[in-house]
């Protein structure tokens, strides 16, 4: 085996994990991992909260439930073990009306059946005990869900692999994927068996090593603000409303990150670049794709209010001020300031179904990961182990 390769294809968080878990499970056996970008961890694995995600909102016996659970207990361990900056500072979920209550208990009751300890249903008066700014009139408390620092645990993962004599490729973008005897060659580079972990490029890695995308990609933009050093005593740790269960997008709310500071939304809208944090990137073939796809107009056409809401919310601070208000009453528009982005790979099949849970997609000496929306970053070391799995039915 000390001359098989394992080519994986995607710098980010899983990625990386999956390399570095290859090497642990098989020391004999090579990983190179591809990434077009000069650092790992650029896009989905940088561009996010920096939330540990428990496990409270997937439906139990479900793929992201298990690898959610599992995935925050092996992330906290990583990042104690390497001393990459994390905490558990706990979460509130909360229910501002009384049509939300019932989605709020099963919320408990899922996070109970997944496995989660410590959840407690509160009361008004209890949950103002831990934020004291905080509206509603129940919530539950999520004590393991935290915050960690998402781009140093790529770092660290790219010294874990290059230190077990693993090659991480910054700056080498796959432009092609031929099949080579019974393995594979991506660029001008022999692997044998091929893993696609290309997140926001999944799709398109999926079409190159010759297959038929049955779901494609449709990127959508979460923009954030941050609160005025002078509103952040109104946040303590984490604030997330209940979200709505027809949408996978967990609305806007409320992250005390990491290094400091208060992070506020974020809204959901399509963008218009694979990689567009601004408003102003774009990118033809990119919206092309998008608009081409017969699946994004039978998804609009589901969620019209929805669509149109987000847009307008992106366009106007003095509403993307009125939703966090029904969190934060004491938050004013004077106390915005503006935030970064991130962009979602969001898999859609072609009858407009977002796809919620963990796919992949598994050929002969190929397996491609085609969704890995929240909670990737937190489940990375977990999805890892699972992918893993999947590949050694292999060997």
């Amino acid at each position: 085996m000390k001359s098989f390769t394992f080519g994986i294809i995607g710098g980010g968080i899983i990625g990386l994990a999956t390399a570095w878990r290859i090497q642990q499970k098989y020391p004999d056996i090579r990983v190179c991992v591809f990434e077009k970008e000069s650092q790992v961890g650029q896009h989905q694995s940088s561009h996010n909260s920096g939330v540990l995600h428990a496990g409270l909102y997937y439906l139990p016996g479900s793929l992201k439930a298990r690898l959610a659970v599992s995935g925050i207990r092996q992330m906290r361990d990583f990042c104690a073990e390497h001393g990459i900056a994390h905490e558990n500072c706990g979460k509130l979920v909360v229910a501002i009306s009384e049509e939300e209550l019932p989605r709020l208990r099963e919320l408990l009751n899922r996070g109970i059946a997944n496995g989660l300890t410590g959840l407690r249903w509160l009361s008004h008066e209890e949950m103002k005990e831990i934020e004291p700014h905080v509206a509603g009139i129940a919530a539950v408390h999520v004590p393991e869900e935290g915050i960690a620092d998402y781009p140093s645990v790529c770092l660290k993962l790219q010294q874990l692999i290059e230190t077990n004599g693993g090659e991480v490729l910054t700056g080498t973008e796959v432009q092609q994927i031929l099949q080579d005897g019974n393995g594979w060659r991506i660029n001008d580079r022999p692997v044998d068996y091929l893993i696609n972990c290309a997140g926001l490029y999944s799709d398109r890695i999926l079409r190159l090593a010759g297959e038929s995308r049955t779901t494609r990609i449709i990127p959508f933009r979460g923009e954030y603000f941050l609160l005025q050093p002078s509103a952040q005593h109104l946040v303590k740790n984490l604030i997330y409303p209940v979200p709505d269960p027809q949408f996978p997008f967990l609305g806007v709310h409320f992250t005390r990150m990491i290094h400091g500071g208060v992070e506020c939304g974020p809204n959901a809208v399509l963008a218009t670049h694979r990689e567009g944090y601004t408003k102003r990137d774009f990118s033809f073939s990119d919206l092309s794709n998008t608009l081409s796809f017969p699946g994004f107009w039978k998804f609009l056409s589901r969620y019209p209010s929805m669509a149109t809401y987000e847009i307008k919310r992106s366009l106007n601070r003095t509403e993307f001020c009125r939703s966090l208000q029904r969190l934060v009453p004491e938050v004013q528009e004077k106390d915005l300031l503006p935030g970064t982005a991130g962009v979602r790979a969001q898999a859609m099949r072609t009858d407009g179904t977002l796809l919620q849970d963990f796919e992949y997609v598994k050929r002969q000496n190929a397996l491609h990961l085609i969704n890995a929306p929240s909670p990737g970053a937190t489940a990375s070391l977990a999805i890892a182990d699972y992918l893993i799995e999947k590949i050694s039915e292999d060997f």
